[in-house]
């Protein structure tokens, strides 16, 4: 389950990192980000794969989605919920994620998510939360589906979801998931028009990563300061 991610980075920076991916049409997105509380239902910097506006080419650019996966069918009287996570297991028979698995696929750039670990032991409001990053504190990407859904008033809206798969040593202390993490020279693949990279949808290496528990207000989407990442004891 990934339901939190963080981004300490500005959109500037944020671009610098993904250098390969043209900037689009996001610079109205200067200044919401950084963002240290990042929930579902809030749009987000993504990458895909679209054509050039000058060429006509095909090329990674960055856009603007909004974090739960809308199909592209979907009616305003639907009320299923947008899809957040997308487990790697069954992405591509899921009837809601297969169509954008096979032809739809993003790069979720993130500095970081959140975890939170439940005393089994006690009532499963007890949980401590966790921050995850990599030692290195660099940007990295979350491999993610999206879709595009014409809302009746003519607005054309990107959404898109995360992907998970089985968590690596240092996330099974915490969570039995994680988010799937693409590694740089995996990026062109999952853009490509390669129908099924399963194999890319598999736990990250656990050296390069870190974790440590932070407070409290991280469980509030409303808490949005840059102490939500700071460590605790």
């Amino acid at each position: 389950m990934c339901n939190r991610v963080f981004i300490k980075e500005s959109l500037h920076e944020l671009a610098r990192s993904f250098a390969f991916a043209g900037q689009g049409a996001v610079e109205g997105f200067v200044n919401d980000i950084p963002r240290y509380n990042g929930a579902p239902g809030q749009a987000y910097p993504i990458i895909i794969q679209d054509a050039a506006p000058d060429t006509g080419i095909m090329a990674p650019v960055f856009t603007i989605a909004v974090w739960g996966l809308v199909p592209a069918s979907r009616t305003l009287r639907d009320r299923r919920l947008p899809l957040i996570n997308v487990r790697c297991e069954n992405i591509a028979n899921h009837g809601l994620s297969g169509p954008a698995y096979r032809s739809r696929r993003c790069l979720i750039p993130v500095s970081g998510f959140f975890e939170w670990k439940y005393n089994i032991s006690a009532n499963r409001r007890d949980k401590q939360p966790f921050a995850i990053g990599m030692k290195s504190d660099v940007p990295f990407a979350l491999a993610g589906i999206w879709e595009s859904w014409r809302h009746p008033v003519g607005i054309d809206i990107r959404s898109f979801a995360v992907v998970t798969c089985a968590s690596n040593e240092m996330m099974a202390t915490i969570s039995g998931r994680m988010p799937v993490i693409l590694r740089q020279n995996n990026y062109d693949r999952w853009l490509s028009p390669d129908p099924d990279p399963a194999d890319l949808m598999k736990p990250y290496a656990a050296e390069p990563m870190t974790m440590w528990p932070v407070g409290m207000s991280v469980n509030s989407p409303k808490n949005t300061g840059p102490d939500i990442i700071e460590p605790v004891v």
